[in-house]
């Protein structure tokens, strides 16, 4: 467990929300995110854009962080 969150050994797709400014601001954060609590962001990154969930901060940020393993 690192910050609070269990990442699983090996593969697995990471999903996270977040208030940014644009789609690459939004990639850039899952990227950052994702080291931060021992995640490597590999391949590709897709972006969708839907409402919000929580109200916007002076920051940009992140939150509903999940994790999905699956096998190679």
């Amino acid at each position: 467990m690192v910050g609070g969150f269990e990442c699983p050994k090996g593969p697995a797709i990471m999903a996270m929300k977040t208030w940014a400014t644009d789609a690459g601001e939004s990639a850039d954060m899952l990227r950052v995110i994702g080291a931060q609590i021992g995640f490597e962001a590999t391949g590709e990154i897709q972006v969708y854009e839907t409402e919000p969930e929580q109200p916007p901060k002076d920051n940009p940020f992140g939150y509903g962080i999940n994790f999905t393993s699956y096998d190679e």
